[in-house]
Protein backbone atom coordinates (compact mmCIF):
# COMPACT_ATOMS: atom_id res chain seq x y z
CA UNK A 1 0.00 0.00 0.00
CA UNK A 2 1.50 3.31 -0.80
CA UNK A 3 2.84 5.22 2.56
CA UNK A 4 3.80 2.07 3.78
CA UNK A 5 7.06 1.30 5.50
CA UNK A 6 9.18 -1.96 5.10
CA UNK A 7 11.85 -1.67 7.12
CA UNK A 8 13.58 -3.75 5.28
CA UNK A 9 17.89 -5.00 6.03
CA UNK A 10 20.25 -7.24 4.48
CA UNK A 11 18.81 -9.44 7.73
CA UNK A 12 14.79 -10.01 5.62
CA UNK A 13 17.66 -12.11 3.29
CA UNK A 14 19.09 -15.56 4.00
CA UNK A 15 22.74 -16.19 2.93
CA UNK A 16 22.45 -18.02 -0.98
CA UNK A 17 24.26 -21.26 0.70
CA UNK A 18 21.07 -21.62 2.85
CA UNK A 19 18.61 -21.16 0.33
CA UNK A 20 20.57 -23.79 -1.92
CA UNK A 21 20.37 -26.14 1.24
CA UNK A 22 17.04 -25.81 1.60
CA UNK A 23 15.63 -26.03 -1.20
CA UNK A 24 17.61 -29.58 -1.84
CA UNK A 25 14.55 -32.30 -1.32
CA UNK A 26 17.49 -34.29 0.68
CA UNK A 27 17.85 -31.86 3.01
CA UNK A 28 14.00 -31.20 3.93
CA UNK A 29 14.23 -28.07 6.46
CA UNK A 30 10.89 -27.24 9.28
CA UNK A 31 9.56 -23.81 9.01
CA UNK A 32 10.89 -23.45 12.57
CA UNK A 33 14.67 -24.51 11.73
CA UNK A 34 14.38 -21.98 8.78
CA UNK A 35 13.66 -19.33 11.12
CA UNK A 36 16.24 -20.40 13.57
CA UNK A 37 18.64 -20.20 10.36
CA UNK A 38 18.13 -16.58 9.99
CA UNK A 39 17.90 -15.13 13.57
CA UNK A 40 21.24 -16.48 13.36
CA UNK A 41 22.43 -15.21 9.85
CA UNK A 42 20.96 -11.71 10.98
CA UNK A 43 22.86 -12.25 14.51
CA UNK A 44 25.92 -12.68 12.61
CA UNK A 45 25.40 -9.63 10.96
CA UNK A 46 24.75 -7.28 13.48
CA UNK A 47 27.76 -8.62 14.92
CA UNK A 48 29.96 -8.23 12.07
CA UNK A 49 28.37 -4.57 11.87
CA UNK A 50 28.91 -3.98 15.13
CA UNK A 51 32.68 -4.87 15.71
CA UNK A 52 33.18 -2.90 12.44
CA UNK A 53 32.29 0.06 14.20
CA UNK A 54 33.92 -0.50 16.77
CA UNK A 55 37.29 -0.66 14.72
CA UNK A 56 36.52 2.32 12.85
CA UNK A 57 36.13 4.66 16.20
CA UNK A 58 39.76 3.32 17.04
CA UNK A 59 41.11 3.82 14.27
CA UNK A 60 39.50 7.69 13.89
CA UNK A 61 40.63 8.75 18.16
CA UNK A 62 43.88 7.58 16.90
CA UNK A 63 44.21 10.58 14.00
CA UNK A 64 44.54 13.90 14.67
CA UNK A 65 41.89 15.41 11.98
CA UNK A 66 42.60 19.05 12.09
CA UNK A 67 46.04 19.03 11.51
CA UNK A 68 45.80 16.13 9.20
CA UNK A 69 47.61 17.26 6.07
CA UNK A 70 45.37 17.65 2.53
CA UNK A 71 46.46 17.30 -0.88
CA UNK A 72 44.77 17.73 -4.06
CA UNK A 73 45.34 14.19 -4.26
CA UNK A 74 43.03 13.42 -1.53
CA UNK A 75 40.37 15.94 -2.72
CA UNK A 76 40.04 13.42 -5.86
CA UNK A 77 36.63 11.76 -6.10
CA UNK A 78 37.01 9.02 -8.81
CA UNK A 79 32.66 8.83 -8.63
CA UNK A 80 32.68 13.20 -9.34
CA UNK A 81 35.03 13.74 -12.11
CA UNK A 82 35.36 16.97 -13.88
CA UNK A 83 36.89 15.82 -17.05
CA UNK A 84 35.11 12.47 -17.37
CA UNK A 85 30.83 13.39 -15.94
CA UNK A 86 28.72 11.12 -15.75
CA UNK A 87 25.18 11.23 -17.61
CA UNK A 88 22.77 9.18 -15.74
CA UNK A 89 19.93 7.30 -17.99
CA UNK A 90 16.06 6.15 -17.07
CA UNK A 91 17.16 2.84 -16.67
CA UNK A 92 19.41 4.12 -13.69
CA UNK A 93 16.60 5.31 -11.97
CA UNK A 94 14.41 2.04 -13.14
CA UNK A 95 16.71 0.05 -11.19
CA UNK A 96 16.76 2.54 -8.62
CA UNK A 97 12.97 1.94 -8.00
CA UNK A 98 12.76 -1.61 -7.61
CA UNK A 99 15.86 -2.09 -5.52
CA UNK A 100 14.64 1.12 -2.73
CA UNK A 101 10.98 -0.52 -2.97
CA UNK A 102 10.01 -1.06 0.10
CA UNK A 103 12.91 0.59 2.16
CA UNK A 104 11.40 4.04 1.60
CA UNK A 105 7.58 5.91 1.84
CA UNK A 106 5.81 6.86 -1.37
CA UNK A 107 5.07 9.83 -0.27
CA UNK A 108 1.59 11.63 -0.63
CA UNK A 109 0.88 14.29 -3.94
CA UNK A 110 -1.74 16.15 -2.81
CA UNK A 111 -3.86 19.05 -4.42
CA UNK A 112 -2.95 22.22 -2.78
CA UNK A 113 -5.33 24.71 -0.61
CA UNK A 114 -3.84 27.35 -2.71
CA UNK A 115 -4.57 26.59 -5.69
CA UNK A 116 -7.16 28.97 -6.26
CA UNK A 117 -4.88 31.80 -5.02
CA UNK A 118 -1.95 31.06 -7.51
CA UNK A 119 -4.72 30.69 -10.28
CA UNK A 120 -2.42 26.97 -11.03
CA UNK A 121 -3.59 23.86 -9.57
CA UNK A 122 -0.91 23.03 -7.51
CA UNK A 123 0.31 19.48 -6.14
CA UNK A 124 2.28 19.38 -3.05
CA UNK A 125 4.80 16.42 -3.19
CA UNK A 126 5.12 15.40 0.26
CA UNK A 127 9.09 14.46 0.78
CA UNK A 128 9.25 15.93 4.66
CA UNK A 129 6.91 12.94 5.41
CA UNK A 130 10.27 10.32 4.38
CA UNK A 131 11.32 8.87 8.24
CA UNK A 132 14.14 10.99 8.29
CA UNK A 133 12.29 14.24 6.83
CA UNK A 134 13.62 14.76 3.31
CA UNK A 135 13.95 13.10 -0.41
CA UNK A 136 17.34 12.94 0.69
CA UNK A 137 16.45 8.80 1.54
CA UNK A 138 16.07 7.82 -2.17
CA UNK A 139 19.64 8.36 -3.17
CA UNK A 140 21.19 7.22 -0.13
CA UNK A 141 19.23 3.65 0.40
CA UNK A 142 19.69 3.05 -3.44
CA UNK A 143 23.52 4.39 -3.12
CA UNK A 144 24.34 1.59 -0.23
CA UNK A 145 22.37 -1.04 -1.73
CA UNK A 146 24.51 -0.85 -4.58
CA UNK A 147 27.90 -1.52 -2.55
CA UNK A 148 29.59 -4.84 -3.31
CA UNK A 149 30.18 -6.80 -0.70
CA UNK A 150 33.89 -5.25 0.31
CA UNK A 151 32.49 -1.99 0.21
CA UNK A 152 29.60 -2.98 2.65
CA UNK A 153 31.64 -4.70 5.32
CA UNK A 154 34.12 -1.85 5.31
CA UNK A 155 31.50 0.72 5.12
CA UNK A 156 31.42 4.49 3.85
CA UNK A 157 31.68 8.02 4.92
CA UNK A 158 30.35 11.41 3.40
CA UNK A 159 30.14 15.20 4.41
CA UNK A 160 26.69 16.60 5.16
CA UNK A 161 25.03 19.48 7.64
CA UNK A 162 21.81 17.74 7.77
CA UNK A 163 19.42 15.52 5.65
CA UNK A 164 22.03 13.22 3.58
CA UNK A 165 23.86 12.64 6.72
CA UNK A 166 21.08 11.78 8.44
CA UNK A 167 19.36 9.73 5.66
CA UNK A 168 22.84 7.75 5.04
CA UNK A 169 23.20 7.11 9.08
CA UNK A 170 19.55 5.92 9.29
CA UNK A 171 19.74 2.94 6.29
CA UNK A 172 23.02 2.55 6.98
CA UNK A 173 21.93 1.63 10.68
CA UNK A 174 18.89 -0.81 8.36
CA UNK A 175 21.41 -2.50 6.26
CA UNK A 176 23.96 -3.38 8.57
CA UNK A 177 26.47 -0.76 7.18
CA UNK A 178 28.92 0.96 9.32
CA UNK A 179 28.68 4.98 8.39
CA UNK A 180 31.20 7.73 9.11
CA UNK A 181 29.70 11.05 8.48
CA UNK A 182 31.76 14.24 8.68
CA UNK A 183 29.59 17.36 10.20
CA UNK A 184 30.90 21.14 9.72
CA UNK A 185 30.44 22.90 13.12
CA UNK A 186 27.79 25.20 11.97
CA UNK A 187 25.65 22.14 11.88
CA UNK A 188 22.51 21.91 14.01
CA UNK A 189 23.05 20.27 17.00
CA UNK A 190 19.70 18.42 16.50
CA UNK A 191 20.77 17.23 13.31
CA UNK A 192 24.21 15.93 14.79
CA UNK A 193 22.16 14.08 17.20
CA UNK A 194 20.03 12.04 15.14
CA UNK A 195 22.88 11.05 13.38
CA UNK A 196 24.00 9.69 16.77
CA UNK A 197 21.12 8.37 17.35
CA UNK A 198 20.90 6.08 14.15
CA UNK A 199 24.21 4.63 15.50
CA UNK A 200 26.51 6.28 12.91
CA UNK A 201 30.11 7.49 13.93
CA UNK A 202 29.31 11.47 13.70
CA UNK A 203 32.84 13.76 13.07
CA UNK A 204 32.06 17.42 13.92
CA UNK A 205 35.04 19.34 12.15
CA UNK A 206 35.73 22.14 9.95
CA UNK A 207 33.59 25.62 9.84
CA UNK A 208 32.35 25.39 6.72
CA UNK A 209 30.83 22.40 4.41
CA UNK A 210 33.89 23.03 2.12
CA UNK A 211 35.99 22.13 4.94
CA UNK A 212 33.89 19.42 6.29
CA UNK A 213 34.11 17.68 2.77
CA UNK A 214 37.87 18.02 2.57
CA UNK A 215 38.39 16.20 5.82
CA UNK A 216 36.05 13.79 4.58
CA UNK A 217 37.45 12.79 1.63
CA UNK A 218 40.74 12.66 3.11
CA UNK A 219 39.47 10.38 5.94
CA UNK A 220 38.05 7.82 3.03
CA UNK A 221 41.78 7.34 1.42
CA UNK A 222 43.02 6.96 5.58
CA UNK A 223 40.23 4.72 6.31
CA UNK A 224 39.55 2.78 3.44
CA UNK A 225 35.78 3.92 2.67
CA UNK A 226 33.60 4.73 -0.04
CA UNK A 227 32.85 8.54 -0.04
CA UNK A 228 29.43 9.33 -0.90
CA UNK A 229 28.73 12.69 -2.67
CA UNK A 230 25.26 13.31 -1.11
CA UNK A 231 24.56 15.26 -4.82
CA UNK A 232 26.60 13.89 -7.23
CA UNK A 233 27.42 10.60 -6.74
CA UNK A 234 25.59 8.50 -9.57
CA UNK A 235 23.42 6.41 -7.31
CA UNK A 236 22.67 8.99 -5.55
CA UNK A 237 21.30 10.83 -8.76
CA UNK A 238 19.14 7.69 -10.06
CA UNK A 239 18.03 7.30 -6.31
CA UNK A 240 16.40 10.79 -6.25
CA UNK A 241 14.90 10.12 -10.01
CA UNK A 242 12.67 7.86 -8.39
CA UNK A 243 10.65 10.69 -7.15
CA UNK A 244 9.36 11.48 -10.55
CA UNK A 245 8.14 8.54 -11.39
CA UNK A 246 6.03 8.50 -8.07
CA UNK A 247 4.54 11.93 -9.50
CA UNK A 248 3.96 10.99 -12.98
CA UNK A 249 1.90 7.94 -11.25
CA UNK A 250 0.05 10.36 -8.91
CA UNK A 251 -0.35 12.72 -11.01
CA UNK A 252 -0.73 11.83 -14.88
CA UNK A 253 -1.57 15.21 -16.96
CA UNK A 254 1.04 16.87 -14.50
CA UNK A 255 2.37 19.92 -17.02
CA UNK A 256 5.13 21.08 -14.81
CA UNK A 257 7.46 20.53 -11.60
CA UNK A 258 9.11 22.94 -9.91
CA UNK A 259 12.08 21.44 -8.19
CA UNK A 260 14.28 23.39 -5.03
CA UNK A 261 18.20 23.33 -6.61
CA UNK A 262 21.20 23.76 -4.92
CA UNK A 263 23.95 20.73 -5.88
CA UNK A 264 21.43 19.70 -8.92
CA UNK A 265 21.01 15.75 -7.69
CA UNK A 266 17.18 16.25 -7.24
CA UNK A 267 16.85 18.26 -10.33
CA UNK A 268 18.76 15.71 -12.26
CA UNK A 269 17.36 12.58 -11.15
CA UNK A 270 13.61 13.90 -11.58
CA UNK A 271 14.10 16.10 -15.13
CA UNK A 272 16.12 12.32 -16.90
CA UNK A 273 13.06 10.56 -15.61
CA UNK A 274 9.86 12.90 -16.18
CA UNK A 275 10.99 14.17 -19.73
CA UNK A 276 11.89 10.33 -20.77
CA UNK A 277 8.12 9.02 -19.65
CA UNK A 278 6.75 12.52 -20.29
CA UNK A 279 8.69 14.67 -22.96
CA UNK A 280 6.27 17.78 -23.02
CA UNK A 281 6.82 18.25 -19.47
CA UNK A 282 8.22 21.34 -18.07
CA UNK A 283 11.02 20.91 -15.65
CA UNK A 284 11.69 24.04 -13.59
CA UNK A 285 14.89 24.92 -11.02
CA UNK A 286 14.14 27.06 -8.20
CA UNK A 287 17.20 28.38 -6.49
CA UNK A 288 17.56 31.38 -3.56
CA UNK A 289 19.41 33.96 -4.86
CA UNK A 290 21.88 34.18 -2.44
CA UNK A 291 23.60 31.19 -4.18
CA UNK A 292 22.41 30.92 -7.78
CA UNK A 293 24.72 28.24 -8.07
CA UNK A 294 22.62 26.39 -10.96
CA UNK A 295 21.65 29.65 -12.45
CA UNK A 296 25.34 30.66 -13.01
CA UNK A 297 26.45 27.67 -14.31
CA UNK A 298 23.35 27.15 -16.71
CA UNK A 299 24.83 30.56 -17.91
CA UNK A 300 28.73 29.54 -18.36
CA UNK A 301 27.56 26.88 -19.23
CA UNK A 302 29.92 24.58 -16.91
CA UNK A 303 29.54 23.91 -13.21
CA UNK A 304 30.72 27.71 -11.95
CA UNK A 305 31.93 28.67 -8.02
CA UNK A 306 29.36 30.68 -6.82
CA UNK A 307 30.00 32.32 -3.33
CA UNK A 308 26.77 31.12 -1.02
CA UNK A 309 25.72 33.62 1.10
CA UNK A 310 23.68 33.10 4.42
CA UNK A 311 20.43 31.58 3.22
CA UNK A 312 17.16 30.57 4.50
CA UNK A 313 17.37 27.92 1.85
CA UNK A 314 20.69 26.07 4.12
CA UNK A 315 20.02 22.89 2.39
CA UNK A 316 20.66 24.25 -1.36
CA UNK A 317 23.76 26.28 -0.14
CA UNK A 318 26.10 24.33 -2.73
CA UNK A 319 29.48 26.76 -4.17
CA UNK A 320 29.27 24.49 -6.86
CA UNK A 321 27.05 22.07 -8.25
CA UNK A 322 27.42 18.09 -9.15
CA UNK A 323 29.35 17.85 -12.56
CA UNK A 324 27.56 14.66 -12.94
CA UNK A 325 24.02 16.58 -11.96
CA UNK A 326 25.19 19.22 -14.37
CA UNK A 327 25.96 16.98 -17.22
CA UNK A 328 22.55 15.10 -16.44
CA UNK A 329 20.35 18.02 -16.51
CA UNK A 330 21.40 20.49 -18.63
CA UNK A 331 19.65 20.03 -21.55
CA UNK A 332 16.36 18.99 -19.75
CA UNK A 333 15.66 22.04 -17.66
CA UNK A 334 13.48 24.41 -19.01
CA UNK A 335 14.07 27.25 -16.90
CA UNK A 336 15.87 28.54 -13.85
CA UNK A 337 14.27 30.78 -11.21
CA UNK A 338 16.19 32.42 -8.16
CA UNK A 339 13.83 33.68 -5.01
CA UNK A 340 14.29 36.17 -2.81
CA UNK A 341 14.84 35.65 0.61
CA UNK A 342 11.32 37.11 1.56
CA UNK A 343 9.58 35.05 -0.41
CA UNK A 344 11.09 31.56 0.89
CA UNK A 345 10.27 33.27 4.62
CA UNK A 346 6.17 33.68 3.26
CA UNK A 347 6.00 30.45 1.48
CA UNK A 348 7.36 28.51 5.03
CA UNK A 349 4.52 30.21 6.63
CA UNK A 350 1.57 29.49 3.98
CA UNK A 351 2.66 25.83 3.82
CA UNK A 352 2.61 26.26 8.06
CA UNK A 353 -0.62 28.33 8.14
CA UNK A 354 -2.64 26.30 5.22
CA UNK A 355 -0.92 23.19 4.09
CA UNK A 356 -0.42 22.50 8.32
CA UNK A 357 3.28 21.41 6.95
CA UNK A 358 6.25 21.94 8.74
CA UNK A 359 9.06 22.48 6.10
CA UNK A 360 12.60 23.92 5.97
CA UNK A 361 13.40 26.98 3.87
CA UNK A 362 15.08 24.45 1.27
CA UNK A 363 12.23 22.61 0.68
CA UNK A 364 10.14 25.81 0.36
CA UNK A 365 11.90 26.82 -2.56
CA UNK A 366 9.94 25.69 -5.14
CA UNK A 367 6.81 27.11 -3.89
CA UNK A 368 8.36 30.32 -3.03
CA UNK A 369 9.19 30.51 -6.83
CA UNK A 370 5.11 30.81 -7.61
CA UNK A 371 4.73 33.30 -4.41
CA UNK A 372 7.16 35.38 -6.26
CA UNK A 373 5.25 35.54 -9.58
CA UNK A 374 8.53 34.44 -11.43
CA UNK A 375 6.34 31.70 -13.54
CA UNK A 376 3.56 33.38 -15.38
CA UNK A 377 3.52 30.48 -17.90
CA UNK A 378 2.11 28.06 -15.64
CA UNK A 379 -1.17 29.65 -14.70
CA UNK A 380 -3.86 27.39 -15.29
CA UNK A 381 -1.89 24.42 -15.17
CA UNK A 382 -1.28 21.74 -13.33
CA UNK A 383 2.25 21.97 -11.59
CA UNK A 384 3.71 19.42 -8.97
CA UNK A 385 6.10 21.18 -6.02
CA UNK A 386 8.15 19.04 -4.26
CA UNK A 387 8.12 19.88 -0.40
CA UNK A 388 11.90 18.64 -0.06
CA UNK A 389 12.53 18.42 3.43
CA UNK A 390 11.04 19.24 7.01
CA UNK A 391 14.16 19.70 9.26
CA UNK A 392 14.10 23.07 9.90
CA UNK A 393 15.62 23.77 13.24
CA UNK A 394 13.46 24.73 15.98
CA UNK A 395 15.51 27.36 17.41
CA UNK A 396 15.01 29.13 13.38
CA UNK A 397 11.83 28.35 12.37
CA UNK A 398 10.18 30.99 15.31
CA UNK A 399 12.40 33.86 13.90
CA UNK A 400 11.76 32.83 10.22
CA UNK A 401 7.81 32.94 10.90
CA UNK A 402 8.26 36.58 12.62
CA UNK A 403 10.23 37.70 9.62
CA UNK A 404 7.85 36.24 7.11
CA UNK A 405 5.07 38.11 8.82
CA UNK A 406 6.74 41.36 8.62
CA UNK A 407 7.75 40.17 4.68
CA UNK A 408 3.60 39.68 4.23
CA UNK A 409 3.04 43.23 5.71
CA UNK A 410 1.13 41.25 8.83
CA UNK A 411 3.42 42.67 11.57
CA UNK A 412 4.39 46.10 11.56
CA UNK A 413 6.61 48.44 13.83
CA UNK A 414 6.03 52.24 14.08
CA UNK A 415 7.08 55.23 16.41
CA UNK A 416 4.24 58.04 16.63
CA UNK A 417 4.88 61.10 19.34
CA UNK A 418 2.20 61.58 20.72
CA UNK A 419 0.82 63.89 24.14
CA UNK A 420 1.70 62.87 27.05
CA UNK A 421 -1.36 64.22 29.21
CA UNK A 422 -4.40 61.72 30.05
CA UNK A 423 -5.96 60.23 27.52
CA UNK A 424 -3.74 60.28 24.73
CA UNK A 425 -2.67 56.86 24.68
CA UNK A 426 -5.87 55.54 25.22
CA UNK A 427 -7.08 57.40 22.21
CA UNK A 428 -4.08 56.43 20.37
CA UNK A 429 -4.62 52.65 21.39
CA UNK A 430 -8.74 53.18 20.49
CA UNK A 431 -7.79 54.38 16.87
CA UNK A 432 -5.16 51.70 16.06
CA UNK A 433 -8.31 48.88 17.44
CA UNK A 434 -10.68 50.31 14.75
CA UNK A 435 -8.26 49.18 11.89
CA UNK A 436 -8.71 45.63 13.51
CA UNK A 437 -4.88 45.47 14.27
CA UNK A 438 -3.80 44.02 17.80
CA UNK A 439 -0.70 45.32 19.98
CA UNK A 440 1.62 43.43 20.60
CA UNK A 441 4.01 45.45 22.23
CA UNK A 442 3.80 49.19 23.38
CA UNK A 443 6.70 51.56 25.23
CA UNK A 444 7.10 54.79 26.14
CA UNK A 445 9.82 57.11 25.35
CA UNK A 446 10.36 60.70 27.23
CA UNK A 447 14.19 60.95 27.85
CA UNK A 448 15.67 61.11 24.40
CA UNK A 449 12.67 63.02 22.85
CA UNK A 450 13.87 66.05 21.54
CA UNK A 451 9.68 68.16 21.83
CA UNK A 452 8.46 69.65 24.16
CA UNK A 453 8.25 67.93 27.67
CA UNK A 454 4.48 67.33 26.99
CA UNK A 455 4.89 64.70 24.18
CA UNK A 456 5.82 61.36 24.22
CA UNK A 457 6.81 58.53 21.85
CA UNK A 458 4.82 55.87 21.72
CA UNK A 459 6.76 52.62 20.22
CA UNK A 460 4.20 49.42 19.00
CA UNK A 461 4.80 46.55 17.46
CA UNK A 462 1.30 45.07 15.84
CA UNK A 463 -0.15 42.33 13.93
CA UNK A 464 -2.56 43.26 11.27
CA UNK A 465 -4.53 41.59 8.46
CA UNK A 466 -2.02 42.27 5.62
CA UNK A 467 0.05 44.93 4.23
CA UNK A 468 -3.00 46.86 2.45
CA UNK A 469 -5.00 47.78 6.36
CA UNK A 470 -1.18 48.19 7.60
CA UNK A 471 -1.16 50.96 4.60
CA UNK A 472 -4.41 52.14 5.55
CA UNK A 473 -3.35 52.60 9.60
CA UNK A 474 0.29 54.17 8.01
CA UNK A 475 -1.76 56.83 6.04
CA UNK A 476 -4.34 57.52 9.19
CA UNK A 477 -1.66 57.91 11.39
CA UNK A 478 -0.16 60.64 9.02
CA UNK A 479 -2.78 62.48 9.14
CA UNK A 480 -4.19 62.64 12.74
CA UNK A 481 -0.19 63.13 14.13
CA UNK A 482 2.50 65.25 13.20
CA UNK A 483 5.48 62.42 13.43
CA UNK A 484 4.88 59.33 12.68
CA UNK A 485 7.73 56.66 11.79
CA UNK A 486 7.01 53.30 9.96
CA UNK A 487 9.31 50.32 10.25
CA UNK A 488 9.48 49.06 6.52
CA UNK A 489 6.99 46.51 5.93
CA UNK A 490 5.81 44.08 3.13
CA UNK A 491 8.69 42.93 0.46
CA UNK A 492 10.74 45.57 -0.25
CA UNK A 493 10.74 46.12 -4.49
Amino acid sequence: MAGDRINSTDCDQVSPDFEEHSANPKFPMSKSSANSVEDLHCELKDQIYSERLSQLKIEIEKLNIPEMQINSEDLHDQFCDPNNPVQIKFNDISAAAYRIKGGVEITPCTRSHMSSLTGMEIFFKKEFLQYTGSFKERGARYALLSLNKDQRARGVIAASAGNHAQALCYHGKMLKIPVVVVMPKIAPIMKISNCRSYGAIVIVEGTSMLEAKNFALKLSKVLDLMYINGYDHPNILAGQGTMALEILEQVPDVDAIVIPTGGAGLLAGVAVAAKAMKPDIMIIAAESDRCAGFYNSMKNGKPTLTIADPTLADGLAVSVVGVNAFASAKNLVDKCVCVQEEYIAISILRLLELEKAVVEGAGACGFAAVLQGSLPELKGKKVVIPLCGGNIDTTILGRVLERALVADGRLIKLWVTISDRPGSLAEFTKSISSFGASIKDIAHERAWLKNDVFSVQVQAIMEVENSEKAKEIEEFLIKKYEKVIMGPYGIQK
